[in-house]
This record gives C-alpha cells, structure tokens and sequence, in this order.
C-alpha cells in the first residue's frame, strides 16, 4: 500500500475548452479518421509490448524504460482522442499526433515511472486482482469496449459516451457545457485509465474504488 501522502502513480487532467462549436461534434468522426488508422497500430503494438514488459517484470522486477514511455505515449494519445471525441466532446482543439506529453492540450495525462514492480503480483493482478474493475469498466466504457475507440458504435456505448452526447446536445441547444457533467465525465475517464495502467502492469498501485471528479487531481492526503 502507498504511503499517505504519496503522490499517485497516475495524474488524468483535464479543462473544458472555451469557445465550443455548437455542431463541430456531427464530424468529428470523420476528422479522427487519421488518428483511428494510427491508434489501431498503436494498440496492437501496445499488446505486445505489455506482454514482453510482463516477462521483464517476472525476471527483472522491472518494466524496461523505453516500453514504459511507449506505453505511456499511446494512452496519452488516446485521451486526447477520447477527450475531443465520444468520451467528452469537451474540445474543439485537434488532438496533436504523438507520444509524448502536450501540455498545452486540455486532457493531459502522466504516469510516474514505478522502478522496482512485484514479481508476484504481476502474475495476477492484470487478470485476477482487476476482475472487479473491469466490471465497473465494462458498464463505464461499453461492453464492445477493447481499445480500439474507432472500432465502436453507439450500440456497444457506456455510460460515459451516453453522458457525452447528453453534455454536447446540451452545448448545442443551449450554448452551455454542463459544468457538473463535465465534472462527472472527467471523472469516469480518471477511473478507465486507472485500470488502464494497473491492467497493463504499469503500476502495482491498486486503482481506488472511488470517482475523483473534476479536472483536476484530488490534493493527496495529509
């Protein structure tokens, strides 16, 4: 268990952009058509990846660093996919292609390099330990949920993509975000990626059975 006060192994952040298209959201679909082409190459190389960092860990009790900062770089892209697109609708910005952190974008994310990882639990806490998680996910993200966004349709939608397009018709009949449902979706995002990293074996920190809403990170414990 992490010490109180410790920062946490994952920090997902993000603003409500401002000014927002009304209807810009009817073809965001067609203009992430490049990102999708790339993120599904992405997600395949993120597998494998994963899969020889787990046999590192068992040996080594290390996630090598360049897979790490791979892995890394493809959930980041992905959040600012998401967070322009289907998970938020909350920017209008186009998501930059790359790996690395865009501090300048409204959905931002880091994981804090974990050093030494237990040898023991990488051998179930991706499969056995996450099982309660990936049912809460599974009704957050959509059952049809593996990674790949593009592969998706409203029929295999979450409760997050319902809440988007909730918050965006919202935006487009009123011209107003629901700050709350902002709030809220930041939220169920921060709760996705969490299991994100802990399935991927980027952390042996357990993600929280708790909805941190908002877009910032909650101040730590004293």
């Amino acid at each position: 268990m992490a010490a109180t006060g410790a920062r946490r192994p994952v920090t997902v952040e993000a603003e409500l952009d401002r000014p927002l298209s009304r209807w810009l959201w009817l073809v965001k679909w067609i203009l992430l058509i490049p990102h999708f082409v790339v993120l599904f190459f992405l997600w395949i190389a993120f597998f494998v990846v994963t899969v020889i960092a787990f046999f590192a860990i068992l040996f080594t009790a290390r996630y090598p660093r360049p897979l790490f900062d791979f892995n890394t770089g493809v959930l980041r892209w992905s959040w600012r996919v998401a967070f322009y697109s289907t998970s938020a609708f909350a920017t209008d910005r186009y998501p930059p292609f790359g790996l690395g952190p865009e501090p300048d974008y409204p959905a931002r994310l880091e994981i804090d390099y974990p050093g030494r990882l237990s040898r023991g639990l990488v051998l179930v806490k991706w499969w056995l330990l996450a099982i309660p998680h990936y049912i809460v996910v599974a009704f957050l993200a959509g059952g049809g949920s593996g990674g790949g966004m593009e592969e998706q349709g409203f029929w295999s939608a979450g409760l997050i993509m319902v809440l988007a397009f909730f918050a965006i018709i919202a935006k487009a009949f009123t011209d107003t975000y629901p700050r709350g449902l902002f709030d809220l979706l930041v939220g169920l995002n921060r709760w996705v990626l969490r299991v994100t990293v802990y399935a991927a074996l980027m952390t042996d920190a357990y993600p929280p059975f708790r909805l941190d809403q908002g877009g910032r990170e909650p101040e730590p414990a004293p």
